[in-house]
């Protein structure tokens, strides 16, 4: 298949540290399960937990995969994350560039 009929996506997710961010990326990319992990090093998070208000610093990383690996994914991120509820977003990428499109694909395949 080429990247007109494959379905991209990216997965957002905050972590606590760099170590767990650092962690979580490299079990990703390791596994196959994204083709690339960026990582935001300082996000400020605001929000609402156990009906407290909260503020802390967190990580911010931006995974690049396809809706296929999505549950992989997620349970990597679940069985390595150290919150309750992590945060994770899967928004689909609606356009983006063939050739960088393609490197996914070829990326995360076994």
């Amino acid at each position: 298949m080429d990247s007109c009929t494959r379905s991209y996506h990216l997965v957002m997710t905050s972590c606590p540290d760099m170590p767990l961010a650092e962690r979580i990326a490299a079990a990703l990319i390791e596994e196959r399960h994204a083709a690339c992990v960026s990582i935001l090093p300082e996000v400020r998070s605001i929000f609402r937990w156990a009906g407290k208000l909260e503020r802390t610093n967190e990580v911010l990383l931006i995974v690049k995969t396809e809706l296929a690996c999505l549950a992989a994914v997620e349970q990597c991120i679940r069985t390595l994350h150290s919150y309750d509820v992590p945060e994770m977003i899967a928004l689909p990428i609606s356009h983006g560039y063939t050739p960088y499109l393609n490197w996914i694909t070829e990326s995360i395949k076994p």
